[in-house]
Order: C-alpha cells, then structure tokens, then sequence
C-alpha cells in the first residue's frame, strides 16, 4: 500500500495549473528585488529557464525591470490582459489577487 501512496503522491506533482511563466511572475510579485537564482530554486527550474522566461515577461511589456545598485527591481504590469484567448478578458492583477492572497 505505501508504494501505491507514494506513486500517487509523485503523480499529484507531475503537472500544476499554472504554467512556469506564471509562477515566475507571482514570485516577482512577492518579491521585486528578488534574484532571478532565487526564483529558479522556489519554481523549480533552471536559472537559465528564469532569465528566458523574465526576457520573454519583459519583452511583452508584462514586467519592467529597472536597475537599483547591483540589483534588479521588477514592477509589473498588472492591467495586462492574460495572453490565451480563452482568459484575455482578464487581467494580470486578476490572477495575482487570487494567489497573493
């Protein structure tokens, strides 16, 4: 039984509701000194999949990232329609609310 437990355990955690770019962006919602090496270590991912997936946020003009000292700071758009037609009635500000919660 422990190992039939186990496998459900690890199936659970095989896929989320939110993408990788999504819990890029509420990491930096938390958080908007945050380093990007950090973000990689709480989503999971490399720290290369975070500076793709921060470039890609920012060239979309979901993110803005402005230099202060060494560090970055990053302030979101948050009136930013969702990108998937199915949810593009909604706004960034939307999702962050419901998780930040």
């Amino acid at each position: 039984m422990k190992d039939k437990t186990k496998k459900k355990a690890a199936e659970r955690l095989t896929w989320t509701f939110l993408s990788n770019h999504g819990h890029v962006l509420l990491c930096l919602a938390k958080d908007p000194e945050v380093r990007l090496r950090e973000i990689a270590t709480l989503v999971g991912i490399t720290e290369r999949a975070v500076h793709r997936i921060v470039q890609e946020l920012e060239e979309s003009a979901y993110i803005k990232k402005s230099r202060i000292g060494r560090r970055n700071q990053y302030t979101i758009d948050s009136d930013r329609p969702l990108r998937h037609p199915i949810e593009s009635h909604h706004s960034i500000k939307a999702i962050l609310a419901i998780i930040k919660k």
